[in-house]
Formats: structure tokens, sequence, C-alpha cells
């Protein structure tokens, strides 16, 4: 499978290598086409030499002008579209506000159960429905992931007075901020965040190289791809949640859980999932799936097949909601190969957690720098292999580099400069 996925990698790169010979090879016919004409004008006694040449360079001049003028209106249809895309994106999350400040006062007027689930399952529909009005994929990737995922996952927890939302937050602000974004007070507020101050700058440079050295992942090997995709997504999610949370912070003057715990450090795929990587996540699938499913579970079997289940559910129900991520993006019908990403990582999580409960293996003891290379190499290969194809195939990872560059420019651009 891996190699029919590198085969459709190497198949994506050597079409963008024929565009690129196109449009090469198209200026050099117009040029050579201009060239012909200053030839034609000399054959056929067109005028001295000086008018020869000030033809020639009136044609040439005419190429070059031809080209940067194409560019020029390049950018300005570029700059209508972000300019669209951000207007929808801005209705998109006015209507959210909208939905989500309705549901702020439910509490006072319905009992929690069913019938409030009913009242805000209208509100769970649209925000299912929203990601679909915007075509960024950032846009729509940041709309799925705090409307679809974690509003609906935290207004259904709501309504039987579980989760985040509850107890209810004391104003509508905090209602709607830890409603559709992915924070939570912190338990222990003396404790601070012990991450050094550059850490984020640091983030942000090593993201900006990456969007150059995009530009020469022709000659990258697959697995020095792999890794470049692999360290995009984490740098990009992290500057994402990041400004999220100074947001948040500036809003509302609380201090905040932080979002990850340095995954590249994790010794097990449960240390992994559960405790280092988009921390939120589990935190919102453990009480709408897990807990639910286990304690159903206990009724029929064994607390530990129960505790086994729990896991598998979790990461099934994880795996279908990247397929739906994946159907936003594309806006095709999935193909199964995220879903049985999580599917594998649950199988093996389990596995794990069940290994670690027996007498004997408890006595061996593994280096963490060894548990570390086993598990961060795991993630990365099944990665490769069954997670990033179908953004490769579908051009996904391609956009969201253009997207990031143009949307720098378009900001510089709007804000930046003067005169």
């Amino acid at each position: 499978m891996y190699k029919s996925e590198l085969k459709g990698s190497l198949i994506g790169k050597k079409k963008e290598e024929d565009q690129e010979r196109w449009k090469k090879n198209s200026r050099t016919s117009l040029r050579r086409s201009h060239l012909f004409l200053c030839d034609t004008w000399s054959l056929h006694g067109g005028g001295s030499g000086g008018e020869e040449d000030d033809v020639c360079a009136a044609v040439e001049n005419e190429s070059d002008g031809f080209t940067a003028a194409y560019g020029e209106k390049r950018k300005r249809r570029r700059s209508r579209e972000m300019e669209e895309e951000l207007k929808n994106f801005i209705k998109v999350w006015v209507s959210a506000i909208i939905s989500i400040s309705y549901c702020c006062y439910l509490p006072t007027r319905i009992k929690p159960g069913v019938s409030r689930l009913l009242s805000v399952l209208p509100v769970c529909v649209l925000f299912l429905v929203i990601p679909l009005f915007l075509s960024s994929v950032h846009g729509t990737g940041c709309t799925a992931f705090f409307l679809a995922f974690l509003a609906n996952f935290k207004l259904i927890l709501f309504s039987f007075d579980e989760g985040p939302l509850f107890p209810l937050p004391p104003n509508l602000p905090r209602f709607i901020c830890f409603t559709c974004f992915p924070i939570k007070p912190r338990q222990n507020p003396k404790s601070q965040n012990q991450l050094p101050k550059w850490d984020f700058a640091i983030k942000v440079a090593i993201f900006g190289m990456l969007l150059h050295v995009y530009d020469y992942k022709h000659h990258l090997s697959p697995i020095v791809l792999l890794l470049l995709y692999s360290l995009h997504s984490f740098l990009e999610i992290e500057i994402v949640l990041m400004l999220v949370k100074v947001l948040v912070f500036i809003t509302l003057g609380c201090d905040l859980e932080p979002q990850s715990d340095e995954p590249y450090l994790a010794t097990s795929l449960q240390d992994f999932w559960g405790r280092r990587w988009n921390l939120m996540v589990p935190a919102i699938l453990r009480p709408a799936v897990y807990f639910p499913v286990r304690r159903i579970a206990q009724r029929k079997m064994s607390s530990d097949m129960a505790l086994y289940l729990g896991f598998f559910a979790t990461f099934l129900v994880s795996g279908l909601v990247h397929e739906l991520f994946f159907f936003y993006f594309n806006r095709e019908m999935p193909t199964g190969e995220v879903t049985c990403f999580f599917v594998l990582h649950g199988v093996c999580t389990t596995a794990e957690v069940a290994v670690k409960k027996m007498t004997f293996v408890r006595r061996w003891k593994i280096s963490p720098m060894v548990s570390r290379l086993l598990t961060v190499g795991f993630v990365l290969v099944t990665s490769g292999v069954l997670f990033f194809p179908p953004l490769i195939r579908s051009g996904m990872i391609s956009r969201l580099f253009d997207e990031a560059l143009r949307s720098i420019d378009f900001f510089k651009r709007k804000f930046l400069t003067y005169g």
C-alpha cells in the first residue's frame, strides 16, 4: 500500500513538473514568435539598424510586460479570493456566536436530559454544515475543529450537565469561548508555564523556514517529505492553538491549560495520545465516548475488557471525526484510510495497556530513549502509510503550504504596506 501511495505522490510531482515545463515552454514560444517578427522586419527591409533594434526592444519589452501584467492580475485575483474567504469566515463565526448565545440561555428553562439535547440538536446540525461554506484549508480546518468537533461534543455533554460547560460559566463571553475553543481553566492557577519565553517565536521561525523548504520538495526523498509533513502539522496546530490561547487570555484574563506537552518525547502510545498530543481532544472524548462506553460495557463483561473496549471506541470515533474533516477539505467521499490509522492505534494502544498489566512485563526496564524512538517511529511510519497519503493525493498538502504563503503576503500588503 505504501508503495502505491508513494507512486501516487510521484505521479503528482510529475504533473506539477509538467505544468511548470508547460509554462516555461509557453514563455519561450512567445519570445520566439517575437524574435521571428524582428527577423521578418529585418528581411523585408523594415528600416535601418537603429529602427530594427527599437522594434526588437519594443517586442521584448512587450513580452516582459505581458508576463508582469499576468502576474499582477493573478495577484489581484488571489487577493479578491482571500477577501471573499475572509468575509465568509466572518459570517460563519457570527452565525456560530449567535447560535452559542442561544444555547447559553437553555439551562434556566429546560431540565438536563433528552429535552435539552433536542433543543441543542439544531445548533449541532448547523455546526456540521457550516464548514462547507468555506473553501480554504485553514478556514475550513479551524471551523471544523472548533465547531463541528469541539462545540458539538461540548454541547451534547452540556445537555446532560457534563463536560467543560458544567457548571455553567458565569457570563456569556466565557460560555462562548469555552464552547468553541480548545481551552479550560488551569486546575492549579499558581503553576506557571515552564516553557521558554522564546518557544513560540522559535516555532514560528521554524514554520517560516519550512514554507521555503517546500519549494524544493521535488529534490527531497519520501522519508524527508514525511518528516516535513509531520513537523508542519505539529507546528501549524501549535501556532493556531497558541494564538487562540493568547486571544482568550487577553479577552477573559484567565490562565489556561497547555494544549500539548512535547509529544516527540512520548514513551508510549498511551502517553502520546492521552497526555501529550492535543490535550483538549482526549479531554473531550473521555467524558463523551470513553466513560459511557466503559460504564455500559461493565454491565456485560469484566472491568479490564470494558477498559479495552472504551479505548477502542474512543479511537474509532476519533478516526470517524478525522474522516469528516477530510471530507470538508476535499469534498470527496472518504477512503477509510484515516479511520484505519486510528483503529490501528486504538488496537495497539489497547494491546500496550494489556501487556503492561502483566506481572512479568513489569520487571522489564526499557530505556526512555529507546521507548521514545519506538513510539515516535511507529507514529511516523503509520502516518506515512495511512494518514498522509489521502492528503497528498487530494493536493491538500500543497494547498496548505500555498495558502500559508498567500495569507502572509495578503496581510503584509493589507496591513504592513504604507504609502
